[in-house]
């Protein structure tokens, strides 16, 4: 098949998983031999003109738009592939693929079409004001980078193309996880329309034996709950790396003691090093994650998870089989299910668990496999 994939790129780079989950597809489908090309644009928002036009791009990029009809053009894809939207492509090129005649798939990453931050998380609760209805709490509580001009340009983008329904020019979504999924036919998405395609992560080094330390791999934000884990910490925990950066780096340094390391930002294959010696992976997010990718590179080395009870989480964490659930920001719960981690042969147990799960939801092979499956359905349907 001839694939053209879409994506906003995130200025992160390398350290976006989206980012990351983009180019291993793209790589994933070019090795099952199909034709692959891979349209990614950055925004520019080094300015003020930049960001005006950030603003304007992600309401109706024109350029993109513009551009999307020259490739399909040229390449004449048998599938349009489309990740994140915003800000360099905006929902308008769904209505362009469409219009072109190319069947349109979209991965759901997060609840970017829901919620302006994408993560129903506002002042550290849970907030889901504005599922189902137009986005205008989110404009009044400047959810989007705590931006009043950020927050109503991405609010005048979902409102608008929700009006002229852009968002149902797509044939099939695909949702990263069960969850994400209920969350969008929650909000009006047809079932029918939305279907669960897991991330999956390459091969590595499995892990030999328990693993030496706890290991907290991500982003130094509030949403994501490393505090927790730093207030949890003691010594007779033994030792805790945390390979990330963020906002909350120096404040999270500032309290927590000695037997606590902080690495600042790794490289993926650092990562992927500190992932083969870990008892196991701690994921205190406090919000709606979507499919942390973190969970699936952590079974595939053969590392348990210990991750917080609450939204797509209970369903990557099987509890008591790949990992142990903790009540979000409950301290003293993520104290027990660390404890129990600390058991040499609970570690290993678990971490087969996960090994097994990643075997049968996050392999290369079963990946290719649904995407393949869904591209041919849309193909057949269109």
């Amino acid at each position: 098949m001839r694939i053209l994939v879409g994506h906003s790129r995130y200025q992160s780079g390398p350290v976006s998983g989206e980012n990351r989950v983009v180019d291993d597809e793209v790589e994933l489908l070019r090795q099952g031999g199909h034709e692959v090309l891979l349209w990614d644009p950055e925004a520019v928002t080094s300015s003020g003109f930049g960001l005006a036009k950030t603003a304007q791009q992600a309401v109706w990029a024109t350029e993109s738009v513009d551009q999307l009809r020259r490739l399909i053009r040229d390449l004449r894809p048998d599938v349009v592939h489309f990740h994140n939207l915003f800000p360099a492509l905006s929902p308008a090129v769904l209505r362009a693929a469409s219009s072109a005649g190319s069947p349109t798939v979209m991965t759901l990453h997060n609840y970017r079409l829901l919620c302006l931050p994408a993560t129903f998380l506002r002042d550290g609760k849970v907030c889901e004001d504005c599922l189902g209805h137009l986005p205008w709490r989110g404009v009044v509580h400047r959810c989007f980078r705590d931006s009043l001009p950020g927050s109503a340009a991405y609010a005048a983008s979902l409102s608008l193309h929700r009006g002229v329904r852009s968002f149902e020019r797509v044939a099939l979504y695909l949702c990263v996880s069960r969850f994400v999924s209920d969350k969008h036919a929650e909000a009006g998405w047809p079932r029918e329309r939305l279907e669960v395609k897991p991330n999956f992560t390459w091969p590595s080094s499995r892990r030999v034996g328990p693993g030496e330390y706890f290991l907290f791999l991500g982003r130094l934000s509030s949403e994501k709950g490393a505090e927790v884990v730093v207030d949890t910490w003691r010594p007779q925990l033994g030792r805790l790396v945390i390979a990330g950066d963020g906002p909350e780096m120096d404040r999270l340094k500032a309290s927590a003691g000695a037997e606590v390391e902080f690495l600042g930002a790794v490289p993926p294959e650092e990562a992927t090093a500190l992932l083969g010696g870990a008892r196991a992976v701690l994921v205190p997010s406090v919000c709606y994650e979507g499919a942390p990718r973190t969970i699936a590179e952590a079974y595939g080395a053969g590392v348990p998870v210990i991750a917080s009870r609450i939204g797509a989480l209970t369903e990557a964490v099987e509890d008591g089989v790949t990992g142990l659930l903790a009540n979000p920001g409950d301290t003293a719960d993520w104290s027990d299910a660390i404890t129990r981690l600390q058991d040499d042969d609970e570690s290993v147990r678990l971490g087969e668990g996960g090994y097994g799960l990643w075997s049968k939801r996050n392999s290369p092979e079963s990946s290719l496999a649904l995407l393949e499956a869904a591209y041919g359905r849309v193909r057949s349907s269109g």
